[in-house]
């Protein structure tokens, strides 16, 4: 198990796993007052949490499956990544993909995060790639 460091500046407890085999953890909304997303529109939610990852590990956000199907509400740019160097309070750009408003309250539970190790590489410049047998194929050549 990973341990992380969290300063949480929240009004609500830390994010938990709600089932045993959960990957993700909500986030909750951390507002003074509401806010209300138009359809179309993108507004930048606070969580109240600063944290500092292990060097190797990245915070994916995502977004949460009931507020999509429900609402039309999504990450915007999901999934984004947090970094293992960011110190900033963690914030979730959410967009209203619907035709009605929607109101995010405070304590909410708005987005998830995943917590992920990562590589980085070292580029390898060749003049051609090895073969394979899918080769240039792509979007959708392997079938329905």
């Amino acid at each position: 198990m990973v341990k992380i460091s969290v300063v949480n500046k929240s009004s609500f407890d830390l994010p938990s796993y709600q089932s045993a085999l959960a990957a993700g953890l909500d986030l909750r909304a951390n507002l003074s007052d509401k806010i209300v997303i138009y359809p179309m529109e993108r507004k930048l939610i606070p969580t109240g949490l600063f944290i500092a990852l292990p060097q190797g590990h990245e915070a994916q956000i995502r977004p949460r499956s009931g507020l999509a199907i429900k609402y039309g509400i999504t990450v915007l740019n999901s999934p984004g990544t947090i970094d293992s160097d960011y110190r900033g309070e963690i914030g979730i750009i959410l967009i209203n993909l619907s035709n009605e408003r929607f109101v995010v309250n405070s304590g909410d539970r708005i987005a998830q995060m995943v917590i992920s190790k990562h590589e980085q590489i070292k580029w390898e410049v060749l003049e051609s790639l090895p073969k394979s047998n899918r080769g240039e194929k792509g979007f959708g050549s392997t079938g329905k």
